[in-house]
């Protein structure tokens, strides 16, 4: 039998730039993070491709033809495809005024723009725009039947935009984005908005915070009197929640956690991210990323093309480090060995 060459293997740029600046650590640039992705190998197996944030100072949303072409021809000539974009919609709250849903909806259609025009260069054959509410909790919190008919509202508005350009839109499961806070409220938004072009990403890191009711206890999975050395009760926790929101899941994040959040410069405490050999790390990443990516039965849902691993709010000195890259990689394969499957060319 041939090795599994599906999911894609892909790696996310935008962790050189979320949780740096400001008060933290230099942004990490563009360049780097793709040279690093590119020199990565296994085994002799390499990245597949990257999923792109869009935002400054890594990319310029309203570049010029010429300078998408100048970014395609620059990643394709690394040996790398482009899969899932992130909106870069914090501008304007899903739940905010209406000029402030207004630019949200706007920064949606932008990237679906972008999106577009990296499909009709043939260097993106798969993936989403990810978008989130843009919006804290506690404000959420403050009326959530309203708050989160008002997300739903916005985010209808950005899917009706989005099917113009053939895209599908994904909310990121993070317990910093009200209305999207816990596994619950994160189906009552799905829900609510009822979109065929929606869905939810799910993070491997941010949304085992699920499991522990952080921003939202009533949702709490895992009793409270839970210890780490119960794995059992870890194992049906993640069946729980998975087999709830593995239905919505149409974009995936491999990645570690120790249970703990975390928050760098501007970014908000989440779901810390830890490294792929990262001794407290709580996850079984191989057999736990089965949970996402095989049904109740056991079977492959083969639900996306790439899978990606997203690791932010690391020092510079560890992602400036290829070993650091290669010890992702090898934890992707993993994944692909035991989850994936063949496909022709």
């Amino acid at each position: 039998m041939p090795e599994n060459n599906f999911p894609k293997l892909h790696n996310a740029t935008w962790p050189g730039i979320v949780g740096k600046g400001s008060d933290s650590e230099p942004v990490i640039s563009f360049d780097t993070m793709l040279e690093k992705t590119a020199a990565a190998e296994v085994d002799g197996v390499k990245f597949d491709g990257v999923d792109l944030g869009l935002f400054d100072p890594h990319i310029d949303l309203d570049m010029s033809d010429d300078g998408i072409k100048r970014l395609v021809d620059k990643i394709g000539g690394l040996g790398l495809e482009i899969g899932s974009l992130v909106a870069p919609i914090w501008g304007g709250p899903a739940m905010g005024s209406k000029e402030e849903r207004d630019t949200f909806v706007e920064m949606v259609r932008k990237s679906c723009v972008f999106g577009q025009k990296l499909r009709e260069h043939g260097i993106r054959p798969h993936g989403i725009v990810r978008i989130d509410s843009a919006s804290k909790p506690e404000a959420w919190a403050l009326d959530p039947v309203a708050n989160t008919k008002l997300i739903a509202e916005t985010f209808r508005r950005a899917c009706d935009v989005a099917a113009d350009y053939g895209e599908k839109l994904a909310a990121e499961g993070e317990i910093c984005w009200g209305g999207m806070h816990s596994w619950r409220t994160m189906i009552d938004t799905m829900e609510a908005v009822s979109r065929p072009n929606m869905g939810f990403q799910a993070d491997m890191s941010h949304t085992f915070l699920y499991l522990l009711g952080y921003n939202r206890p009533e949702d709490r999975v895992l009793p409270v009197d839970f210890e780490w050395s119960d794995r059992a009760a870890l194992d049906e926790a993640l069946k729980t929640m998975t087999a709830a929101l593995r239905p919505w899941t149409i974009d995936f994040h491999v990645a570690q956690n120790d249970g703990t959040v975390h928050g760098t410069g501007s970014h908000d405490k989440t779901g810390r991210h830890c490294l792929a050999t990262d001794p407290n790390g709580k996850l079984d990443i191989t057999h736990d990323a089965g949970y996402w990516l095989r049904d109740e039965n056991g079977n492959i849902t083969k639900a996306f093309g790439h899978i990606c691993w997203d690791g932010c709010m690391f020092p510079n000195s560890v992602m400036e480090s290829q070993q650091t890259w290669n010890d992702i990689l090898a934890a992707l394969i993993k994944v692909r060995k035991a989850h994936g499957w063949y496909q022709e060319a």
